[in-house]
């Protein structure tokens, strides 16, 4: 079935540093409708914004105190209308944040709960009793530390999978639940597209709190313990039918945990819960035997596969998410291109890769220039709560530091965090007084400004892609199947309709490889090398073929 979320090619903004409009260092909403014409001119038709409501920011945002308001650091609620305006005037639609696993304990719920039992806002967050020193289990936060916080008021634990001022919402309380669907319901009315839902998939807790065994990887426990619990796809169907399905709208779940098993199940248009999800099997794929800050090479033999199976899982009833980063994680090219000497074709490739799978695309605010990880020279410029607790936690373990800042380097979410690159200008165009966070030295030579100029870009490469994308619905709806699921370093698929049949063939390597299509039929269309080879794909270098079959 066609639906125009289907079609969308979605742009994420990551709003404290897009462009600073006030002079403060911190990027706001005014600085992002002076940007629309840049996000327009990629030929992008969503913008999710990530989250811009009232918070103190323990997490950057994803910790809110008031659902309803805009942060005024951001220009609060007029300049948010003023934004979705000037996004809808320009034919573009806007997917707000949804943040409803927790919120922040400054927020006026847990405020009123914290004080008693009796109080009515009590049953707001999950709760245990025990002694002071005596946590109810040993589940471990996504943030390091226990997941429980002593509150002395009550003589109680609360629960906080994240941070100690993220308490964790009772979803089990149906007024919780009614409290969600009325800030959706709210956000809706003022004319919102729709919502990315920040980890929806663990709303629904094992209420019996289990103990994991001490040697299960932590992934293994986000799967089986937090993640996908007993009512999750009760709750998100109820919310779907009171809510969702009365407005003509997009909904994408941020699914930690979330596997092949029962993911297509989120998305499958049958159970009527959510439009996409995004899983993480191919996002953990550098994670080693210790986890995120213990990485290993990438297998692309396992990277295509995951692909393969995901596409394969929502053919019939369902659809992707197609991403290779966001806030959360390293800059694409820097994570799984070459930075390096292959800047420019490594990040072309992945722009390729993602307008070519079957699914809706999402591009990350500064890879469309190919902006890069940030080595900063220790610990104290990071800014991000998770790298920083990972920091202390491997200190507390006498682990190697110099090394362990190097596994920092390659995989702190400040990496995606940096200053959108405009200028070469001291803060590179996006503020004229020192950023909230580093500006990453090589703005003076990765930004839009130069961009702009050359036409053989990045960025109008982006454009280009984007473009042949829209042109062609078969990439769209197309079929997919992947033709050298074994080879390490070739990634081949079809993209087939009744009509046109597309070969798209990349190089994931620093190596030159022989190869050409095997039929003489197939028309090269697309690449992202100015001058090709017969007979030869250069490191990181993708092709598109096109057949006329009809």
């Amino acid at each position: 079935m066609k639906n125009w979320w289907k079609e969308s090619i979605v742009y994420q903004v990551y709003p404290r540093s897009f462009k600073d409009s006030s002079g403060n260092g911190v990027g706001d909403i005014d600085g992002i409708i002076e940007k629309l014409d840049h996000i327009d001119s990629l030929g992008v038709d969503l913008i999710w914004i990530c989250p811009i409501y009232r918070s103190p920011n323990a997490d950057n945002g994803y910790d809110i105190s008031d659902y309803r308001k805009i942060n005024d650091e951001f220009g609060g609620n007029t300049a948010f209308e003023r934004l979705l305006k000037a996004v809808h005037n320009r034919d573009m639609k806007l997917m707000m944040d949804l943040v409803a696993n927790h919120s922040s304990d400054e927020h006026y719920w847990f405020q009123e709960a914290k004080k008693s039992k009796d109080n009515p806002y009590h049953d707001y967050y999950h709760w245990k009793e025990g002694l002071p020193d005596t946590p109810p289990n040993n589940w471990e936060s996504v943030f390091n530390g226990s997941v429980w916080e002593w509150n002395e008021k009550t003589q109680e634990y609360y629960l906080h999978l994240f941070t100690q001022k993220q308490p964790d919402l009772n979803w089990e309380n149906p007024t919780v639940r009614k409290e969600i669907y009325d800030i959706i319901t709210f956000w809706l009315n003022k004319g919102v597209d729709g919502f990315r839902m920040d980890v929806i998939s663990l709303i629904s807790k094992r209420m019996e709190f289990t103990s994991v065994p001490e040697t299960l990887p932590f992934i293994d426990v986000m799967e089986q313990y937090y993640s996908n619990g007993p009512r999750v796809h009760d709750f998100i169907k109820e919310m779907n039918k009171q809510v969702l399905s009365r407005y003509d709208i997009v909904t994408v779940g941020e699914g930690p945990g979330v596997n092949l098993t029962h993911g297509p199940k989120y998305v499958s248009a049958a159970e009527k819960e959510l439009n996409m999800i995004f899983h993480f099997d191919h996002m953990t794929l550098d994670f080693g035997p210790e986890g995120k800050y213990d990485p290993i090479p990438i297998d692309w033999i396992y990277f295509k596969k995951i692909f393969s199976q995901w596409d394969k899982a929502t053919a019939n009833d369902g659809w992707n998410s197609i991403f290779l980063g966001n806030h959360d994680f390293s800059r694409i090219v820097s994570r799984f291109g070459n930075d390096n000497t292959y800047h420019d074709a490594s990040a072309k490739l992945f722009a390729t890769l993602l307008m070519t799978l079957r699914g809706t695309p999402y591009i990350y605010q500064g890879d469309e220039i190919g902006m890069t990880n940030i080595q900063h020279p220790s610990i104290e410029a990071y800014d991000d709560i998770e790298t920083r607790n990972a920091w202390d936690a491997a200190e507390k373990e006498g682990k190697d530091m110099t090394q362990f800042l190097k596994a920092v380097h390659r995989q702190s979410r400040d990496n995606a965090r940096t200053p959108m690159q405009w200028k070469a200008t001291t803060y590179a165009g996006f503020s004229n007084s020192k950023p909230w966070i580093p500006v990453n030295p090589n703005h003076t030579e990765v930004n839009v400004d130069n961009q702009e100029k050359d036409p053989n870009s990045i960025l109008n490469y982006y454009r280009k892609i984007i473009a042949f994308r829209k042109a062609n619905t078969t990439l769209i709806y197309g079929s997919y199947q992947d033709l050298a699921p074994d080879h390490p370093h070739l990634y081949i698929y079809l993209r087939e309709d009744e009509k046109t049949r597309f070969m798209v063939v990349h190089n994931l390597s620093d190596s030159t490889i022989n190869w050409a299509p095997q039929d003489s039929k197939y028309k090269m269309v697309m690449g992202n090398y100015e001058k090709t080879q017969e007979g030869l794909l250069h490191p990181w270098e993708s092709q598109v073929y096109r057949l006329d079959i009809a």
